[in-house]
């Protein structure tokens, strides 16, 4: 289980990468299912943080919340 989601870690850091144009490493993610939408995961970068699709769409949704 840990590599499968390594590799789906790197993969959201990868299409993160693209849409900011900018180098991001899967270390630099912290990734969580999104409850709300099977294989949806929210992606938080910094204090940014993303709502993935299972389609693979990325979209911000504003500042992380403190308690993450």
């Amino acid at each position: 289980m840990d590599i499968v989601y390594a590799a789906e870690k790197r993969s959201i850091a990868d299409i993160l990468s693209h849409r900011l144009q900018q180098n991001i490493e899967p270390q630099e993610l912290e990734v969580q299912d999104n409850p709300d939408q099977t294989g949806s995961f929210f992606v938080s970068l910094g204090f940014d943080q993303y709502v993935m699709s299972p389609s693979g769409q990325l979209e911000r949704i504003g500042l992380r919340p403190k308690d993450r």
